[in-house]
């Protein structure tokens, strides 16, 4: 009795790239296969080891559905880390290393400076900080205790004792406390936004999305509460949608922010908006 060949690793993904995209069918056969996408290259030509046909249909099924890649895998890459993600984490963006890159430039080289990230999800903001500066005094909030889980394991992977870690809704945690910057990338997608139930954000947590019915309710609290945990001339940075720009700058300006400005992306879309509290407005510095 003949039994058919197994199919060359270049032949599953023709066949997967007429169901999905090429580039997302070579991540899911690198993941599946245990390997890099680049060995794949070296190995086009190589029959399919037992199993991986199967483990790489059930990717490709799945990711056909919609389901991220990001999930299907369990990884990301963003900034110079490979981070762990789940679905209780926000997929992190390219577009957010703008906000990392923004605060980079605004912490002081100085002793005792202190940086927060709020809502911090899978830890990117905050490890990609921490693996910069290593001056710096790093605190990542989140109000999701799986999200901060996850958040955790990456640390142990890229900056093992270098954030600490708080579970609490954006400033609860930081009671009494003051930074040199804050930096978030909060919900601001309006809650009745049609894009919810497109692509990949039908599969990410909707807390980490949705704000509201302008998108703006987190945005709002984050700017109201920066203040008075901000040191004396401190900076906040907000990612927000490409049409909120105007709309964070008078939030700012109303809360007493000076040298606002927003920050646009590759695409030259708004995407971060920065102000500095002023010294009469912002507190002497705190013990952290």
């Amino acid at each position: 009795m003949e039994t058919t060949p197994p199919l060359s690793l270049d032949a599953l993904l023709r066949a997967a790239g007429a169901r999905i995209d090429p580039l997302d069918a070579r991540w899911l056969l690198a993941h599946a296969a245990g390997q890099s996408p680049g060995w794949l290259f070296a190995h086009a030509t190589d029959a399919a080891p037992p199993g991986l046909a199967a483990r790489f249909e059930a990717l490709v099924e799945r990711r056909a559905a919609g389901e991220p890649v990001a999930y299907l895998t369990g990884r990301r890459g963003f900034w110079t880390l490979d981070l762990a993600v789940t679905p209780d984490t926000l997929i992190p963006r390219p577009e957010t290393e703008l906000l990392v890159e923004l605060a980079l430039a605004r912490l002081p080289h100085a002793q005792g400076v202190r940086f927060a990230d709020l809502g911090t999800g899978s830890g990117a903001i905050a490890l990609a900080v921490a693996r910069e500066r290593d001056d710096v005094a790093v605190v990542a909030t989140d109000a999701s205790a799986a999200a901060l889980d996850v958040a955790r394991a990456n640390a142990i992977a890229h900056a093992p004792g270098r954030v600490e870690f708080r579970h609490g809704d954006w400033f609860a945690p930081l009671a009494g406390e003051r930074f040199d910057v804050i930096a978030s990338n909060p919900p601001y997608i309006a809650a009745r936004d049609a894009h919810l139930q497109q692509g990949d954000l039908r599969f990410e947590p909707s807390s980490a999305l949705a704000s509201g019915h302008d998108g703006l309710d987190a945005i709002r609290v984050l700017v109201a509460g920066a203040p008075e945990h901000l040191r004396a001339g401190g900076w906040l940075l907000l990612e927000h949608g490409f049409e909120q720009g105007a709309e964070v700058r008078a939030l700012m300006r109303g809360h007493g922010f000076d040298d606002i400005a927003t920050a646009r992306d590759l695409e030259q879309r708004d995407r971060v908006t920065l102000g500095r509290i002023g010294r009469e407005a912002g507190g002497a510095p705190a013990a952290g």
